[in-house]
């Protein structure tokens, strides 16, 4: 019995002497490896968005201005209320734009008489003047002819002298002188200066009148198509200057909304690309929309140099309000059920990406094909299988190189 049980002693401290042998040396593998931060490649979507502040407009916008230094008569609605196309908004006192057209109308009348005058070749007196003297003075000039006819014969029978002829002549050129003159006062009085003045005072008289017409009408504000009041900065007697804004209407169930892209990203830009956009006053509201214009230019905004992209947004909560500042995020590249992995991950070597994939405790590089990245993760296309783990760096800093012996510590 002492024999069996010093032989079973012995085996238990020979196993127990393995064991630490073993222990030992996985202690001393264990120490050779070197611990790394990992990432598993994992099929997902990925998105490359632009971010960016931007500002809401209106998109179809009406806004009436004061056409003249006047006050506030009357004013029919208020902020935040619902219009029809051609209800009256506001009055102003227009007194003085009815008094400015009624002159404007006189001068208007005057003008056109004036012209009229002219194409008929004077006033009707001075018309029905100068047809009598017409008259008168070729009447005159078939007695000159009768007259000079007379003397020519007398003439020739020796009864009248050569001097009578002539004056009878002479009588003759002077009646012919004044019947050319009356019938050119007939046709054509008035010069082209003259003409030319009387038209320019036609059309200054009817721009005068179209001018009051036009002050007259926009004193009387009405809405040009169905909308909401978002802005009434008047008041029931308050005094506007020429060109005071007074009132703005428009259908906000859809925005435009103004993103500032910087330079280096304008080229992402396209007509349709998705806009998400966000607003610090209502935290978690995101309103949907699409770029419908890309910047045509840049120009300069603080210290950026940006372009405007312009987008149409769906407000159909009306909770958006007209030039407020909003953040905007554009998608310009979504792709679904792809593979990605840390963006830490990939390397590059004359031109080529790379990664370290761990397999069995080793660095194993796999050249690799990359697309759509975002700020954390980026796409693999080419290179990599599923589920994957790749080595992201090390812990210590040890520099990674195929074969390396590693050990993950963190994922």
């Amino acid at each position: 019995m002492d024999f069996l049980h010093s032989k079973r002693l012995m085996l238990i401290v020979a196993g127990a002497a393995v064991l630490v042998i073993l222990l030992a040396a996985f202690a001393s593998l264990r120490g050779n490896e070197v611990p790394v931060r990992a990432d598993q490649v994992v099929r997902g979507n990925i998105t490359n968005i632009i971010a960016t502040n931007g500002k809401v407009r209106p998109l179809d916008n009406f806004e009436a201005h004061a056409p003249a230094a006047t006050t506030v008569r009357r004013v029919l609605v208020h902020e935040g209320d619902r219009v029809k196309a051609g209800q009256l908004l506001l009055q102003l006192d227009d007194a003085d734009a009815r008094t400015q057209a009624s002159k404007a109308f006189a001068q208007l009348k005057a003008a056109h008489a004036d012209l009229h005058s002219i194409e008929a070749g004077g006033t009707r007196e001075e018309v029905l003047n100068t047809q009598s003297e017409l008259v008168k003075a070729r009447a005159e000039l078939e007695a000159a002819h009768r007259n000079l006819a007379v003397l020519q014969q007398l003439e020739q029978r020796g009864a009248a002298s050569p001097a009578e002829v002539a004056g009878a002549r002479h009588r003759v050129q002077l009646a012919q002188e004044e019947v050319n003159l009356l019938e050119q006062k007939e046709t054509s009085r008035y010069s082209r200066p003259e003409i030319a003045k009387v038209k320019a005072g036609q059309t200054e008289a009817e721009t005068a009148y179209h001018a009051a017409e036009d002050t007259l009408l926009q004193s009387n504000v009405r809405a040009p198509r169905e909308g909401i009041v978002y802005s009434l900065p008047v008041r029931v007697g308050a005094f506007v200057n020429p060109g005071d804004l007074l009132v703005q209407v428009a259908d906000l169930h859809t925005v435009q909304v103004v993103g500032f892209v910087d330079e280096p990203e304008i080229g992402r830009l396209a007509p349709g690309l998705k806009v998400s956009v966000t607003w610090d006053a209502l935290p978690g509201r995101v309103w949907q929309g699409s770029i419908t214009r890309v910047p045509t230019t840049v120009s300069q905004l603080g210290t950026r140099t940006v372009g405007d992209v312009t987008c149409t947004v769906d407000n159909h909560d009306l909770k958006l309000l007209p030039n407020v500042n909003v953040t905007v995020t554009i998608t310009t590249i979504q792709e679904n059920n792809v593979l990605t992995v840390s963006r830490e991950a990939i390397r590059q070597d004359d031109g080529k990406r790379y990664v370290y994939e761990i397999v069995n405790g080793e660095l194993k590089r796999r050249d690799v094909t990359t697309s759509v990245s975002n700020p954390t993760r980026i796409e693999i296309t080419n290179g990599l299988p599923d589920d994957a783990w790749v080595a992201l760096g090390a812990v210590d800093n040890h520099p990674l190189t195929d074969g390396l012996a590693v050990r993950v510590v963190q994922r």
